[in-house]
């Protein structure tokens, strides 16, 4: 399965998971979360900094998200938690 990077104007595909977020924080700029204003790398460390930190509902205020955004992003985190090996991506990092 190739993944692609899901940035905005990038579409860049790896064949890994792992190289997919290490390339999404490393050759993106890093994004201010509107919750809490910590600096966090784009994409996929992004939307897991504030599922993980904040409440959904937070979330949905901060961002002007609905209900399906919320359900998008839930799921790409399941789907990439399921496969990625999260210590390798830290190594990198």
């Amino acid at each position: 399965m190739a993944w692609e990077c899901g940035i905005e104007g990038c579409g860049e595909t790896f064949e890994e998971v792992e190289s997919t977020v290490v390339h999404q924080a490393t050759e993106h700029t890093r994004q201010e979360c509107k919750v809490c204003g910590t600096v966090v790398p784009d994409g996929y460390l992004a939307i897991r900094h504030v599922f993980t930190e904040h409440s959904r509902a937070e979330y949905v205020r901060a961002y002007g998200a609905d209900s399906e955004d919320v359900r998008t992003r839930e799921e790409l985190l399941t789907e990439i938690e399921d496969v990625a090996d999260m210590q390798a991506i830290v190594q990198q990092l």
